[in-house]
């Protein structure tokens, strides 16, 4: 016996095997089975519901499929006219935010200018960056030529102090 995974194909297999030996070779009295008696055409009956449940799972994952692929297209098409027609309602009712919780927006938010102390620190930081990564702009690649020497020294690091207790 095997012990791979049964897949909803072998499922419907075996249901339909058991189904024909069934018929086939049908037990001439009641059977019990997990606790319930069963006679053949109970039995055949049982597993033709079964194999009717894994057909209804089939066909509503095809409509799933069917129903995600059309939302998916519906996005494609309408979702720029949902959003212009967002950006609408905010033009048309931007200073009276009860007509645009009305449409479930919020009002828009408003940029508070930098102050000079911030603008300063974000140049030191895009500076400090591009040191780090050695990026350079157009002007200082147009500059770089090719043939450049490169020496490489290394030197063994320095053994760390111990710590004392």
């Amino acid at each position: 016996m095997s012990t791979s995974k049964i897949t909803k194909v072998t499922l419907v297999q075996r249901v339909r095997d058991l189904i024909a030996g069934t018929m086939k070779h049908s037990p001439t009295g009641p059977l019990s089975l997990g606790g319930r008696a069963f006679t053949a055409q109970s039995l055949i009956q049982l597993l033709q519901d079964m194999e009717n449940a894994i057909s209804q799972v089939d066909t509503a994952k095809a409509s799933w499929k069917d129903a995600l692929k059309t939302l998916a297209d519906m996005k494609s098409t309408d979702g720029p006219i949902l959003g212009a027609y967002r950006s609408w309602i905010v033009a048309t009712y931007g200073n009276a935010p009860a007509a645009l919780a009305d449409f479930g927006l919020a009002p828009p938010t408003v940029r508070t200018p930098q102050t000079a102390d911030r603008k300063a620190i974000a140049v030191a930081k895009r500076a400090a960056t591009r040191t780090a990564r050695h990026t350079a702009g157009p002007k200082q690649k147009a500059a770089i030529r090719g043939n450049v020497t490169v020496a490489v020294v290394t030197t063994p690091a320095a053994p760390s102090p111990a710590k004392a207790a």
